[in-house]
């Protein structure tokens, strides 16, 4: 059997819908519009897909306003000024600030799956927003009669409804975003809210069996967003004994782009667990020069030297766009990538005798 491979979810959304993302926006399109313009977007993804002989697919978050706030599309009870998230370049992303309760999806991931489906017999994976994030939607002063620790309940609630949603339609697997964990540590050094944030999302995995969280992974990195990360200065050491702490069977790490990749490999092994499944990072979405199969066999030969086959997987570091405005990379090098990571994937695979 040979060394599984998946794609992480994002894929830069053509010139025609991020235009009509903006006249969406702008109330200038009929929703009807908009979505024509969408499933067309959303099949050349998926045929491409398909294409790159990929195991597993998405269907590349093309109609995701982002990857953290499709919940809140269409919902109530928000103001736009809330967390600013600074990136490295200068730019910054802000999330909406919850102004009453009690939290509800307005949106669930599960709609994206059930609309793939329709398109593809491939697997499907479904990336979900951590509760964790979503937590820093809540104010630093409570709401009139809707105290943190009622939105809390809700919050989990709403989470662990959306990951079941997700099983039950049917996906492969279900991936947690977690981008905000190696975050905390730029936030708070003391680790004490990456602490919490894991405890919070181990009260939504808590809500499945051994056997559903095997088909639940988590993802991190250090936020790439236009060619800028939010946290990549933040030492690993600091986040992956923690990490290994939140009660999932997959996670999703990563590595191609870390400076000293062997450190982290050693972190990895030292703390994971037996019955954790790594998916280590072979393909930087931020360098626009395309990995080569041979580049990608040698990052996961080094890896196996660190991690035992039977739990040892590969992917993309992080999604090519996870905002829909996101311009910094084409559409062909995301799938040039992809195509990279599966040859060279199979390529490693033979040299170990997998396959």
């Amino acid at each position: 059997m040979s060394i599984p491979t998946e794609p992480i979810g994002s894929i830069p959304r053509p010139a025609e819908l991020m235009a009509a993302w903006a006249d969406r926006q702008a109330g200038r399109i009929p929703i009807e519009q908009f979505s024509q313009i969408a499933e067309s977007a959303l099949k050349d993804t998926i045929r491409r897909f398909e294409e790159t002989g990929s195991p597993v697919i998405t269907d590349g978050e093309q109609t995701k306003s982002s990857f953290a706030t499709y919940p809140l599309d269409g919902a109530s009870g928000l103001a736009t000024d809330g967390v600013v998230v600074p990136f490295e370049d200068g730019h910054t992303r802000q999330l909406p600030r919850l102004i009453s309760g009690p939290f509800r999806y307005a949106t669930h991931a599960s709609t994206y799956l059930a609309t793939a489906q329709r398109l593809t017999t491939r697997p499907l994976k479904q990336a979900v927003i951590s509760a964790s994030a979503l937590s820093l939607l809540y104010p630093s002063a409570a709401i009139p009669d809707y105290p943190r620790d009622a939105f809390l309940t809700d919050l989990v609630d709403e989470a662990a409804n959306d990951i079941r949603r997700c099983l039950d339609q049917g996906a492969d697997s279900v991936q947690i975003d977690f981008t905000e964990g190696r975050l905390s540590l730029k936030l708070d050094p003391t680790g004490g809210l990456l602490d919490s944030f894991i405890a919070l999302n181990n009260r939504v995995l808590d809500r499945f069996s051994p056997e559903e969280r095997r088909r639940i992974g988590v993802h991190t990195c250090p936020g790439g967003d236009q060619d800028a990360t939010h946290s990549a200065t933040v030492d690993y050491a600091g986040l992956l004994p923690a990490l290994f702490r939140i009660r999932a069977g997959r996670f999703y790490i990563q590595l191609a782009s870390e400076t000293n990749p062997e450190r982290v490999l050693t972190m990895i092994a030292e703390h994971c667990q037996p019955d954790q499944k790594v998916f280590v990072g072979v393909i930087d979405p931020i360098n626009p020069r395309v990995e080569t199969a041979g580049q990608v066999r040698d990052r996961v030969l080094a890896a196996a030297a660190y991690i035992p086959l039977s739990q040892l997987g590969t992917t993309d570091d992080c999604g090519f766009a996870p905002f829909a405005d996101d311009t910094s990379t084409s559409r062909e090098i995301a799938f040039e990538k992809i195509r990279a990571r599966i040859e060279g994937t199979a390529l490693a695979s033979q040299r170990l005798g997998l396959g």
